[in-house]
């Protein structure tokens, strides 16, 4: 079976584990049972299971969210973003559950500072702004989005995404029109 086959073989063995068991209970031995594979194989793919946790966030949400993102579409990708949590919602929730979970927060931090950074730069347009004030603004906008989506997800994900990206937007898009509007007066 080629590598990347049996990748994605402990990545989907993983994944339903992770909806039956809490991640600090599963084991190597666990994922390595589920799959059908020795516990060699996992570690020939994979350090340890935070490793295959990451990569799995990394590849499902954080790639495709920050492929092509950009001031003008960002709505549609936090959308599809959402979406793809909500389907494998026990996954998530049981991920971002856990003490490590910080992994997918410092992920989508990250992505939404650079987002909002870049943001700041096309709405301030001609006015140059301080390098410290846009990442400051940046980070603000940043962990009010990366927190109300980790919210969403550990307090069971009632809302649709549509709701939440819909809240989310008219907040940033009003946000922005404030900071426009104060900092071109200054």
């Amino acid at each position: 079976m080629p590598s990347s086959d049996t990748r994605g073989l402990i990545c989907q063995g993983f994944k339903r584990l992770m909806a039956k068991k809490q991640f600090d209970k599963i084991t190597v031995t666990d994922i390595s049972e589920e799959c059908g594979i020795n516990r060699q194989t996992f570690y020939y793919h994979f350090h340890d299971k935070y490793e295959l946790l990451n990569m799995i966030f990394y590849n499902e949400v954080i790639s495709e969210l920050v492929d092509g993102l950009s001031v003008y579409n960002w709505y549609t990708k936090f959308l599809e973003m959402l979406k793809k949590i909500k389907n494998n919602s026990k996954f998530y929730r049981n991920a971002l559950n856990i003490s490590y979970g910080g992994e997918f927060r410092n992920y989508l931090l990250d992505v939404s500072t650079k987002l909002f950074y870049d943001t700041v730069e096309t709405l301030s347009g001609n006015q140059p702004i301080d390098d410290k004030e846009r990442l400051f603004i940046s980070k603000f906008f940043a962990y009010g989005v990366s927190g109300m989506i980790i919210d969403w997800v550990t307090s069971g994900m009632k809302e649709s995404p549509e709701c939440i990206t819909s809240h989310l937007k008219e907040i940033i898009e009003d946000g922005w029109i404030a900071f426009i509007t104060n900092y071109m007066k200054s």
